[in-house]
């Protein structure tokens, strides 16, 4: 991935899960990284793990004038910005539309949905600037139906008309934007899912998940020219093709 190298990355997220994996495996691909997340503490753990090549900035993507704040930090930093990864996103709490709580359904929408523009909206000037990727975190819940997940579905199935949209609107001026559809993976939020007790997905035994950094290593590819005919779409690694594609094992 030698193409990667010296690129600047923005990863929202970044405290755990596939944001940290995707954080590591970018710099291990000769990326920067600056690493968004709500918890100082852990992005800046993390940073000092994985040394010079990451700084932390903590930054709430439901608040635009924070993330706009901490695109200028990110090109203080390193001098630009060439890979978004938008990758922040909550399910919590999991429950039926007649006895979900309203406040925390917006919450899930103004992170889930609005922190995706808010990063998109953001980053386009510099991105444009140099030509750059942005990668989407997208699910099968984009296009199915989940009970207890109406929050989680419908942001997502939106996340997936801001990545077709982003690249109706700026493919022609070098931005390249992808979504990624990596299925289930044995992160934070899986907890929380086999917690709620409620749908198939929270009965799957844990083994049935994927590990983070199959997720994180598909994020590298879709950063690669090798990706671009998957551009304006939901790239999938629940697949065997999508998995040989990104250099993944079968499974």
């Amino acid at each position: 991935m030698t193409e990667l190298a010296d690129r600047v990355a923005l990863v929202t997220g970044a405290s755990r899960g596939i944001g940290a994996a995707a954080a590591r495996a970018l710099v291990s691909a000769g990326a920067k990284v600056a690493l968004l997340a709500r918890s100082q503490t852990d992005i800046s753990a993390l940073a000092q793990d994985i040394g010079d090549a990451a700084i932390a900035i903590r930054c709430d993507v439901a608040n635009a004038d924070e993330v706009a704040a901490a695109v200028e930090q990110v090109l203080a930093h390193f001098g630009g910005l060439g890979i978004v990864v938008n990758n922040a996103g909550l399910i919590d709490p999991v429950a039926r539309i007649e006895v979900s709580d309203p406040e925390a359904w917006g919450r899930v929408v103004d992170v889930n949905l609005k922190g995706v523009y808010h990063v998109m909206h953001a980053a386009f000037p510099a991105l444009s600037d140099g030509g750059g990727v942005i990668v989407n975190l997208s699910s099968g819940a984009a296009t199915g139906a989940l009970e207890g997940w109406s929050h989680y579905c419908a942001t997502k199935a939106a996340v997936l008309a801001l990545t077709r949209c982003g690249h109706k609107e700026w493919a022609e001026q070098g931005v390249r934007v992808v979504g990624l559809s990596p299925g289930t993976v044995a992160t934070n939020m899986q907890e929380v899912i086999r917690d709620s007790g409620v749908n198939p997905v929270s009965q799957l035994d844990w083994s049935a998940h994927i590990p983070a950094e199959d997720a994180a290593q598909a994020i590298v590819y879709l950063c690669t020219d090798a990706a671009r005919i998957h551009d304006g779409g939901d790239f999938s690694i629940k697949t065997e093709e999508g998995r040989q594609l990104a250099g993944l094992s079968p499974r």
